[in-house]
């Protein structure tokens, strides 16, 4: 699919932002691989003379556990209302997130990006691709937690720990 000049413009409505966690330590076994899904965010590409721009911002605060894979026992709603109360709490602290592309290289297929990723107080570079098929727009970076300040999270006296590299990606619908 040939990408046209213009903006695409997405958000909880048009696409989902997910963010996947996993676990390790000698308790990894009593822990969750997480998937949560971000709420409250929005983005724009836009496509004009061969080149790309691209924007994102984000709520920390509206992540959603979707998810819990793996663990002793299925998570609850208890269970997950603690997970995100911590990562508001403890891991995130309702940080701003953002995204600004610095470069961004058109293809027939999509976009190379590099750019900056600033989580609350701490920006640094990020790059990924942007595809787009059959009308569906897709990206996926591996972001560690301390390149941003950020301690990943760990409890039983540091027997079970969060990864420190977290998947996201943005999968949504073009018209």
């Amino acid at each position: 699919m040939t990408l046209p000049d213009g903006t695409i413009n997405l958000g909880p409505e048009t696409a989902t932002l997910a963010v996947r966690t996993g676990r390790t330590g000698a308790a990894a076994m009593a822990g969750h691989n997480l998937l949560l899904h971000v709420t409250a965010w929005s983005a724009s590409v836009t496509f004009a003379d061969g080149s790309a721009s691209i924007t994102l911002d984000a709520d920390s605060s509206s992540l959603v556990v979707i998810e819990g894979s793996g663990g002793m026992q299925a998570l609850g709603d208890d269970d997950r209302a603690s997970i995100v109360q911590t990562i508001d709490e403890e891991v995130l602290r309702r940080a701003s997130i953002s995204f600004r592309s610095v470069v961004a290289s058109r293809s027939p297929s999509g976009v190379a990006v590099e750019g900056n990723l600033t989580i609350g107080a701490t920006t640094r570079p990020a790059a990924f691709a942007v595809t787009v098929t059959d009308g569906v727009i897709a990206a996926s970076a591996t972001i560690r937690q301390t390149n941003f300040g950020i301690k990943p999270y760990s409890t039983l006296f540091g027997a079970l720990k969060v990864v420190d590299e977290v998947e996201v990606s943005l999968t949504g619908t073009i018209a």
